[in-house]
């Protein structure tokens, strides 16, 4: 019996992948409070950009959003800030914790969120609809890239007939520095709504209107993760390529959620 009453489940998971259905889940079950974090997220940058110079235009927008981690986020922003690419501004927005002292360079952008969200797409998106740079990157408080993280990324997006948005392999680090694994698997939009091997760390990604992250408020059992759901999302109507050199630090860190990738 209880195989036949799941049998529909499993016949819709091999039509969509089960990542898909579970995000249109998502939408259903927590789409008021999404509303509320929209309005809230608009009336923040509003506020932020009336009360602050705008930040320098640049070719590449990097984003970094950050919570209560002063020494992991002035890593991140020195990784950030010592890419060869130098047109790039780099823009920090916390999610209302407070900021530390960051490094001095004119190419860095600040702010602080009134209050705390918990909700990453909504800091993530303050930080995209503060500047106008034609390209747009994310880096988390506690992630690194290496220098060349840019340089390659927007090799293959300015070359001719280039995607719109790439991601490079991504380097997964413990805590004691040591590598537990490489990720690097192409990009393959159909074998992405049934495995998640995207993150946002290792994404840059030409600005259309296609480039916000959900609003959803997604707590650590919430699958799948924002990254997903934005790339996913973006390459509906964008094409998105795989990089296969790591250039991305990211933290495996027992102390908060990380994904938990198939491939």
């Amino acid at each position: 019996m209880r195989r036949i009453v799941r049998a529909p489940w499993e016949l819709l998971k091999r039509a969509f992948g089960w990542l898909v259905l579970f995000e249109l889940r998502n939408k259903v079950l927590l789409a008021p409070s999404a509303l509320r974090l929209r309005r809230f997220e608009t009336a923040e940058v509003r506020r932020l950009a009336a009360a602050a110079a705008p930040p320098p235009a640049a070719l590449v927008a990097t984003v970094i959003a950050t919570h209560h981690r002063p020494d992991a986020l002035r890593a991140a922003v020195r990784s950030a800030l010592a890419q060869s690419v130098r047109d790039q501004v780099v823009i920090v927005v916390d999610d209302g914790a407070g900021l530390p002292e960051l490094p001095a360079d004119s190419r860095l952008f600040a702010v602080s969120l009134a209050r705390n969200t918990g909700v990453a797409g909504v800091v993530r998106n303050a930080g995209i609809r503060l500047t106008r740079s034609r390209y747009v990157a994310f880096l988390d408080d506690d992630n690194l890239w290496e220098p060349d993280h840019l340089e390659r990324a927007l090799a293959v997006l300015e070359s001719p007939g280039g995607p719109d948005g790439v991601y490079t392999a991504l380097r997964r680090v413990l805590p004691d520095g040591t590598e537990r694994d490489v990720l690097s698997v192409p990009f393959d939009r159909r074998r992405a709504a049934r495995e998640s091997f995207l993150d946002t760390n290792a994404f840059v990604a030409r600005r259309t209107k296609a480039l916000h992250f959900s609003r959803l408020r997604r707590t650590p059992e919430v699958m799948p993760r924002e990254d997903w759901e934005l790339i996913h999302r973006y390459s509906r109507g964008h094409r998105v390529r795989h990089v296969p050199h790591a250039t991305v630090r990211y933290l495996v860190n027992p102390g908060s959620f990380y994904t938990t990738w198939s491939a």
